[in-house]
């Protein structure tokens, strides 16, 4: 019974500690890499790519929240939102959650190494970032940039995978991805700006002040304007549009979500993306449905 009970512990504490009774943060990741695994196949990917991006961005999400939080240690007791954290609470030493890690990485490197040579390149790329976003919000104010870029990076493998080779277009996705993560990150980080102030970490959201919203809404913007370019270099047509539409309707009610800066609203927004994401693709996946 003690050893029954030991190993339900173990386990929760390794789900909480990898977010994956959270998965909201792999819907984020996902969808852009299904964004980019559609454009390259011209329709539906091969289904190797496929299963590996998908389990991939499971263990490569999971593997990112582990090493978030080993970075974050003594800075989650201070902050309502991640207090309850298993580092943050001492249920589990850095060495367990370092180890944990490193497996995660190692499986998800096994997993590409079913891949072609530029795409097991580009993924050392693709581990640096993620080692190193959690870092940056103690040396810049635009931590999102970075985790933006770390999630987009699953955008130039997947090209790679597909077909051999990462045209330029497809660094239209990326920087789509990259500022879409900006727009949806800050949002995050308006739920944890009062602690955020308090205990001195950097985010957009504090740098932004009384003008987030302008901001996000500027970069809502640019995002779109690059998800339009991106459709032209593709060729893409009318229903790939009316999804872009639909994410436009999107954007603008999560504006109107954030518009009293309420802690939930703000998390609300955040979560929401997730139907955003969901839309270009259904957009995406229809525009490239084979004619009969």
């Amino acid at each position: 019974m003690t050893d029954g009970v030991a190993t339900a512990g173990r386990i929760d504490r390794y789900l909480r500690l990898t977010r994956l009774d959270r998965p909201i943060g792999i819907f984020l990741v996902m969808w852009p890499m299904l964004w980019a695994l559609w454009l390259a196949a011209d329709g539906v990917p091969p289904l190797l790519p496929l299963a590996v991006f998908l389990l991939g961005c499971v263990l490569m999400r999971s593997a990112g929240c582990v090493i978030n939080d080993v970075a974050d240690r003594r800075i989650d007791p201070h902050v309502r939102r991640t207090k309850a954290r298993p580092l943050a609470t001492g249920e589990m030493g850095v060495a367990e959650a370092v180890a944990l890690f490193a497996g995660l990485c190692l499986a998800a490197f096994a997993l590409v190494l079913l891949l072609n040579r530029l795409t097991v390149l580009l993924s050392f790329v693709g581990a640096g970032l993620a080692v190193l976003y959690p870092f940056t919000k103690r040396a810049t104010h635009w931590p999102q940039m970075f985790l933006g870029a770390a999630f987009a990076w699953a955008v130039p493998m997947a090209f790679a995978a597909v077909t051999g080779t990462v045209p330029a277009a497809a660094w239209l996705v990326f920087a789509a991805t990259l500022v879409w993560a900006l727009v949806y990150d800050s949002m995050y980080a308006m739920v944890d700006r009062d602690d955020d102030l308090r205990i001195g970490v950097k985010s957009t959201a504090v740098l932004w002040g009384r003008h987030d919203r302008l901001w996000i809404g500027v970069f809502q913007a640019v995002f779109l304007a690059l998800l339009v370019a991106a459709g032209l270099a593709f060729g893409l047509g009318p229903v790939y549009y009316i999804g872009l539409a639909a994410a436009a309707a999107i954007a603008v009610y999560h504006q109107w979500l954030i518009r009293g800066r309420d802690r939930d609203a703000c998390f609300r927004a955040f979560l929401h993306n997730n139907y955003l994401g969901m839309v270009v693709f259904v957009g995406i996946a229809l525009d490239r449905l084979p004619l009969a």
